[in-house]
């Protein structure tokens, strides 16, 4: 059931777990019971360390169990950035850490304890403005030196699966994929459990003492001592971390379920994977058959969920007008961390101290790819996560906040203003199109009427000549 006022959600059916109130010696405690620290809790009892999960609401209460479950490799931050700073080497390296993090969600979302995971295939990444070239580019970039399954399809096929004007050019990842992002975190927290995790909720992390070979984690009602303290509470660690906190903006999306469309949502939609722009500001798909879920783009201020229901219902509109405003029947929020550089945070803080958080704009693959790398470095050596230690903390709060909501606001006006520049064009050149084909027929009918006035001309002077030579 949501609530729609702040995006809270509980999950009928889903048991509570225990508050912790007795003290704890293990081998790792993970702050955050999300999509992250589940995985890094799972995989590190899956290699033999004791672990327990300390969540201070419900697993999966916010972002993790509030997304579109949308699975594909890559970062949300565009490719030639990466290359840019790291190189081609270091960035091949991560996008195969990305897609490994994909096959870990597939993998996972197949195992018995996912019910209901309701796995589909296929994403497509459109253009909101008309950029052949740069798509042609992208696509040798992912599928020649980055190894990963694409395709470009040209704007006749965009608007033969998606009957709107709105898009361009696209590139189809086929083996990209979706979950049910709730039945997720619920499957996965149970897969770790499975695995030996201890998971307590309702059990807020006052203080943390990452002093000495042997940690201190403080709740509320207990003290555990551990060798290792996984951090995975995004936005929401608070006083136990809150120079980690300050490297965050937190970023509502908002999203929407429509009624039952009927027929009519086939009509207007054909492709059943996720569909999401080259800006980031819609994302959607269908789903139960007729229904349509559809994303809100980014925003720094937190709003009555209900309220950017009407909003996105009024953008359904805009982008498909034959769909009309579609009646909503759920609406719901989720706050996460972006980080100033639009890379995830995972590595190891200090002795013992390790991060995995800042999935703002990233997709499933990319917190089970950091769960994974924190487990593996905690308990097998393996320090592959220092391949994102250029992308490094940065404060995001105060003045430098403001100024990157205010940056955001720029940029996403600055993205509708060229894509209705594109769509403008693209008119203006139907348009000129229309002219010139109608200044082609009345040139050829001009030049039809000069042809046959010469040809009776002409047929009248050999009249004429015919008469004569009769006459002589």
């Amino acid at each position: 059931m949501t609530n729609e006022a702040n995006g809270i959600t509980a999950f009928p059916g889903e048991p509570a777990r225990p508050q912790l109130t007795f003290n704890l010696d293990v081998d790792i405690v993970v702050v955050g019971g999300g999509l992250a620290g589940l995985t890094a809790a799972r995989e590190a009892a899956a290699k033999g360390a004791s672990v327990v999960v300390l969540e201070s609401r419900r697993v999966g209460w916010n972002a993790s169990g509030n997304n579109l479950g949308t699975v594909m490799p890559g970062f949300g931050v565009p490719i030639a950035d990466i290359i840019e700073r790291i190189g081609y080497d270091d960035a091949r390296e991560l996008w195969k850490l990305s897609q490994e993090g994909a096959d870990y969600v597939r993998a996972a979302a197949t195992d018995d304890a996912m019910r209901d995971v309701a796995l589909t295939d296929g994403a497509l990444e459109v253009s909101n403005v008309d950029a052949g070239e740069q798509l042609i580019g992208r696509l040798q970039t992912l599928s020649e030196d980055f190894a990963t399954e694409v395709e470009g399809w040209q704007i006749d096929r965009v608007r033969e699966s998606l009957k709107t004007q709105r898009y361009f050019h696209a590139i189809h990842y086929p083996k990209a994929f979706q979950v049910d992002g709730r039945q997720y975190v619920h499957g996965l927290a149970e897969l770790a459990e499975k695995a030996g995790v201890k998971i307590f909720e309702e059990t807020p992390v006052m203080k943390v003492d990452p002093d000495g070979v042997r940690k201190r984690v403080y709740t509320q009602f207990s003290m555990l001592r551990c060798s290792h303290i996984i951090l995975a509470g995004n936005v929401h660690l608070g006083s136990p971390a809150l120079r980690l906190t300050a490297t965050l903006l937190p970023t509502w999306r908002y999203a929407a379920l429509t009624e039952p469309l009927g027929a009519g949502l086939a009509d207007a939609i054909a492709y059943r994977g996720s569909v999401m722009d080259t800006d980031g500001v819609d994302q959607f798909r269908i789903v139960d058959g007729d229904r349509l879920l559809w994303s809100s783009h980014e925003t720094t201020r937190q709003g009555d969920a209900r309220r950017y229901g009407r909003k996105l219902s009024r953008r359904i509109a805009t982008i498909f007008p034959t769909l009309g405003k579609p009646a909503i029947s759920k609406t719901w929020s989720g706050v996460f961390g972006q980080t100033v550089h639009g890379m995830p945070q995972i590595g190891e803080l200090r002795k013992g101290m390790w991060v995995v958080s800042g999935f703002g704009r990233q997709g499933l693959n990319t917190s089970a790819m950091g769960g994974q790398l924190v487990a593996r470095s905690i308990l097998w050596g393996d320090d592959r996560w220092r391949l994102l230690s250029p992308f490094e903390l940065v404060w995001a709060g105060g003045s430098a906040g403001r100024v990157a909501q205010a940056f955001h606001t720029w940029t996403r006006g600055r993205s509708a203003a060229k894509g209705a520049l594109s769509r403008f064009r693209e008119r203006s050149r139907a348009r000129q199109v229309v002219r010139e084909r109608a200044r082609e027929i009345r040139l050829a009918a001009a030049q039809a009427r000069v042809q046959a006035d010469r040809e009776r001309a002409a047929a009248a002077m050999r009249q004429s000549d015919d008469s004569g030579s009769a006459s002589a």
